[in-house]
């Protein structure tokens, strides 16, 4: 994650910006035409101002292009949970495979942990996100209506699978959006400025997964902030645990405001 020696280019920041910019076009507002020439336009721009942001560009680009060859609208069936899972798979093995083997580089890492020991207040952290969850999402989901993005779901089976799926994007979300693409743009950007593109991209995404109507307003911080915890601690493991243990409790949420005689632990 060590930056690149590029000149304080403004165009370099345009150029990321246009890759932010067609994933807001394609997950966001769902114009798959647009949103791919958007891409190409910024992946070429860029190799006109910097080769190395043109190839991290690159990288970043081809996993957003396969996460956007399908939906991801929340859906608990077994063809969606598969599809689904597969490519958003691809889409962080393919920026890893082709940065370690064709470019023969190290920049997509998975650092599980630091050697630097958490401070006080980083693991009083890990303790508050729960109760953050706990206090905000149930009040998010229901007052929004945004629950209904999910399946209303009372089968065991389902429970099972959308339990599976909500760890299992939100363990992708910090394989991809923070040690993928943010991890890329620090290499060419202030973490400040690497992080606001990032959080772009990623709640361009979370918008299509279901987080809409004022959803932006919750996951614009939390996208940002995962950055934010990821560049001061190196530890994807860190990272990883805050996003699970908010991520427990949206799946109670959503499961109680479809149900709301279950799981009556929530105010709102």
């Amino acid at each position: 994650m060590e930056p690149v020696a590029v000149a304080r280019d403004p165009r370099a920041l345009i150029a990321a910006s246009g890759v932010a910019a067609s994933a807001l076009l394609l997950f966001g507002f769902q114009l798959p035409g647009w949103g791919h020439l958007v891409l190409v336009a910024s992946i070429v721009f860029a190799s006109w101002v910097d080769r190395e942001l043109s190839v991290d560009l690159t990288l970043v680009g081809v996993g957003i292009a396969i996460v956007s060859s399908t939906s991801v609208e929340a859906d608990v069936s077994w063809p969606s949970f598969f599809r689904i899972g597969i490519v958003l798979a691809l889409a962080v093995a393919a920026p890893f495979v082709l940065d370690r083997f064709l470019l023969r580089r190290r920049e997509i890492r998975f650092p599980w942990r630091s050697r630097e020991k958490k401070t006080r207040l980083e693991i009083a952290y890990l303790f508050l996100v729960p109760f953050l969850g706990w206090l905000i999402l149930p009040f998010y989901f229901i007052r929004s209506g945004a629950y209904a993005n999910w399946p209303h779901i009372t089968d065991a089976s389902q429970l099972g699978r959308f339990f599976v799926g909500v760890n299992a994007v939100g363990t992708w979300d910090e394989l991809f959006f923070i040690c993928t693409v943010f991890a890329l743009l620090r290499r060419h950007f202030p973490v400040w400025q690497a992080n606001l593109v990032q959080a772009v991209i990623f709640v361009s995404f979370l918008w299509e997964l279901g987080y809409r109507a004022w959803g932006p307003l919750l996951t614009f911080p939390f996208a940002l902030l995962q950055g934010y915890l990821f560049a001061r601690t190196r530890s994807l493991g860190y990272v990883l645990a805050v996003h699970l243990l908010f991520d427990a409790i949206v799946f109670l949420a959503i499961v109680h405001a479809h149900n709301p005689e279950w799981i009556p632990i929530f105010i709102y």
